[in-house]
């Protein structure tokens, strides 16, 4: 008989040590669950939209017929892609 004893003192000192282990694990897991409720997601107030990206400074219609001039001369742009080009400048 003692030996049936000890196994069963054993099995319940198990089962009473388990159960204390998922005991605790449940209750740290419902603290951390009622703590992110609690924090708000997002708050209103406090989000602030980003600044505006600075407007790029208007560049003159004349610097830009030279710039594709150049580009011509250079050899990068043909005559038709040229006159596409400033025409579209002359059009805005």
């Amino acid at each position: 008989m003692p030996g049936l004893m000890r196994g069963i003192a054993r099995t319940a000192v198990i089962a009473g040590t388990a159960t204390a282990v998922s005991n605790n694990v449940s209750r740290r897991q419902a603290n951390r669950w009622s703590q992110q409720e609690q924090q708000p997601q997002y708050a209103p107030e406090q989000y602030q939209a980003p600044a505006p990206a600075p407007a790029a400074p208007p560049v003159d219609i004349v610097t830009q017929l030279q710039g594709l001039a150049d580009l011509k001369n250079q050899g990068i742009l043909t005559q038709a892609e040229f006159d596409a080009q400033k025409a579209k400048l002359l059009a805005q």
